[in-house]
């Protein structure tokens, strides 16, 4: 599933072509994604001109002045331009035409979203309740310490609850984890504050390194351009389990978290 980086290697490759461009028409070839796109939205979008685009969580947020295009990936949703006459594909189920271009929204497995907010975009039920961006000053490791009292769970269950801070998936987890040195079992509640200032700075460094390198390429996940992601070519632990640990030689061990791989280097991370 696209993780944040995905979504923002993405958001950084529409928003130049969509930030102020009107759109000529929306084409539906099949609504139904994980909630059915409304049948209004074509009319809704027609002749309107974008504001901007920006991301929250795992979400692209497209403003328009009368309300905000919602749009999710799912599992195995893209977004790409095509040029105007282009033949759609079997999973092609959206095409946003901008006149001299067009969006389209390709998702074989049908679990993305493209909803419609009027109003504020943070008042909609997907977003009302999220934690603060892993990137912005609002998370820190006082943010994570003070979250991580109240837990007696797994740290890395914890530093994926969209509630204590958004778009932390499971790459990027086992990941931010290995680099601050912290078992991904340990107990939220015992770690101290000084884990935890650890901890949210290289939840920041990760993220902000797989952002520049375009994201992971987990099985098709392509940017706006059609290009993949490379940050997996630097994984320490992500999908290495049996694997020698870059840093000490040690095989990387692999337990199930919360239905989830987690991988780890028992020697680099010790319980």
């Amino acid at each position: 599933m696209p993780e944040l980086p995905e979504v923002e290697t993405t958001r950084r490759g529409i928003a130049p072509q969509l930030e102020g461009a009107t759109v000529r028409q929306v084409i539906v070839r099949d609504a139904r994604l994980r909630w059915p796109i409304p049948p209004e939205l074509a009319a809704n979008l027609a002749g309107r001109r974008v504001r901007s685009v920006s991301r929250r969580a795992k979400y692209l947020l497209v403003d328009f002045e009368h309300g905000t295009l919602l749009l999710h990936l799912g599992m195995s949703g893209s977004l790409r331009f095509v040029a105007p006459g282009t033949p759609p594909e079997k999973h092609d189920h959206v095409d946003i035409e901008l006149g001299q271009t067009v969006l389209r929204y390709r998702d074989p497995r049908r679990f993305g979203a493209m909803l419609w907010q009027q109003g504020p975009a943070e008042a909609h039920p997907l977003l009302a309740s999220l934690g603060p961006e892993p990137l912005s000053d609002a998370f820190d490791g006082g943010v994570l310490f003070a979250a991580s009292r109240r837990k007696g769970s797994a740290i890395k269950l914890l530093i994926m609850d969209n509630h204590v801070v958004v778009g932390v998936g499971n790459i990027y987890a086992n990941e931010s984890l290995f680099y601050a040195g912290i078992h991904p079992a340990r107990a939220a509640n015992s770690l101290s504050r000084e884990e935890c200032d650890r901890l949210a700075a290289e939840i920041k460094a990760v993220l902000a390194r797989a952002i520049e390198a375009g994201g992971s390429t987990l099985r098709d996940f392509m940017d706006a351009s059609g290009k993949p992601g490379y940050f997996q070519q630097s994984y320490k632990v992500y999908g290495r389990r049996e694997l020698p640990c870059h840093d000490c030689g040690t095989l990387i061990l692999e337990i199930r978290q919360g239905q989830r791989s987690t991988c780890f280097c028992p020697h680099c991370q010790p319980l």
